[in-house]
């Protein structure tokens, strides 16, 4: 992002005002977790954007200030900069609901408002962002998650019936890998990160995906509220939870379908004024498609207790969620298809492969993550 305002000084300035402005709607949005009791202390503070170097950002209680690195908020995406807001809205509220003023910076009272707000107490200073520790514990090896890798870099095989097998083997290995964790209630490290962009509307065949996304690759998909930079105003964004090893895969199977999904309804709509509606038809098409070839996993040796066991889905992980979102609602989207266009997406999806990701560091896709061979 940043080398897009090299030589255009107005439109980084600009940029930046809409950045504070939805850090401030994002700032409201917290306070609706804490107590009546607390919420009516909490006190508007002011934002600012600074080249600060050691540090991502932090709280004056002289200035009453929160204040942001200009390169987290030129270079990481929302959901990074969203968990340093809430990490310094704990100092914040530590001193001025709470008045903690003797105790440490990230003492006893600092901690309890991470836990009301759901604030990430490592999340600020000069600690990795979100998606840096997502790619450190990537990096930091494990056999059966490299196996998994290597199965997906064999499904960018050009035999059609050795790559589907190379994905199906992969997926049944995801599968395997999280039986045994929830078995042996293994206690993890949950991360949550956006997909997407925010938007004011979503299409229904996001809807569907993020559905797939829950069923098959152990994450927890939740629709939140959040701030849509272009259009000035608050939206809502997927936002996943689960495992850093199974968000990044679910995160790598998103955009893999995503672009998928929007180069075939190129070639099929090549010569067709068929409307934006139909292309959410062929969309689901291709995801429903693509969900009758990961059933196939179920043709495997994985036992029908043990699927049983992906159904019920990880009780840690369901707790996590529900302390995260105490009041969680749900809501159907329906309307008119067109089932020829769905069916044609059907037949299409059914020959998707998951391989090769889409790598963070290209600027166009930020904070996308990258999995490497």
């Amino acid at each position: 992002m940043m080398n897009s305002f090299k030589n255009n000084k107005r439109l980084q300035q600009e940029f930046e005002r809409n950045v504070l402005y939805g850090l401030q709607k994002e700032w409201y949005n917290v306070i609706d977790l804490l107590p009546d009791v607390y919420r009516r202390r909490a006190r508007f503070p002011i934002f600012g954007i600074k080249d600060i170097s050691n540090r991502l950002g932090y709280w004056s209680s002289e200035s009453r200030e929160i204040c942001f690195s200009r390169d987290l908020i030129l270079n990481h995406p929302w959901d990074s900069i969203c968990e340093v807001l809430r990490h310094e809205m704990a100092h914040q509220f530590a001193h001025e609901i709470f008045y903690a003023y003797d105790d440490p910076p990230h003492g006893k009272t600092f901690r309890k408002v991470c836990d009301l707000i759901n604030a990430n107490p490592e999340a600020s200073g000069s600690n990795p962002t979100l998606h840096q520790r997502i790619e450190n514990i990537q990096n930091s090896g494990n056999k059966i998650i490299d196996k998994i890798k290597k199965l997906m870099a064999l499904a960018e095989s050009q035999n059609q019936h050795e790559a589907q097998a190379a994905m199906l083997k992969a997926q049944e290995l995801i599968s395997k890998y999280n039986i045994q964790n929830i078995k042996e209630k293994q206690k993890q490290n949950y991360v949550s990160i956006f997909l997407g962009d925010a938007s004011l509307r979503h299409t229904r065949d996001e809807y569907r995906l993020s559905s797939l996304l829950q069923e098959y690759y152990f994450v927890y998909g939740i629709w939140i509220p959040s701030y849509v930079i272009k259009k000035q105003k608050m939206g809502r964004v997927l936002e996943i939870s689960g495992t850093a090893h199974n968000v990044t895969i679910a995160h790598y199977v998103y955009d893999y379908v995503r672009n998928f999904i929007n180069l075939q309804w190129k070639k099929y709509n090549k010569k067709k004024t068929l409307t934006y509606h139909r292309k959410t038809d062929y969309a689901i098409g291709i995801i429903d498609g693509f969900e009758t070839t990961l059933e196939k996993t179920k043709l495997s040796d994985i036992s029908q207790d043990d699927y049983a066991l992906i159904k019920t889905q990880d009780p840690l992980l369901k707790q996590y969620i529900k302390k995260k979102y105490p009041r969680i609602r749900s809501f159907s989207n329906r309307a008119h298809e067109d089932q020829n266009v769905k069916s044609d997406g059907h037949i299409v999806g059914q020959s998707l492969v998951i391989s090769k990701g889409i790598s963070e560091n290209n600027e166009n896709q930020k904070g996308r993550i990258e999995w490497n061979k």
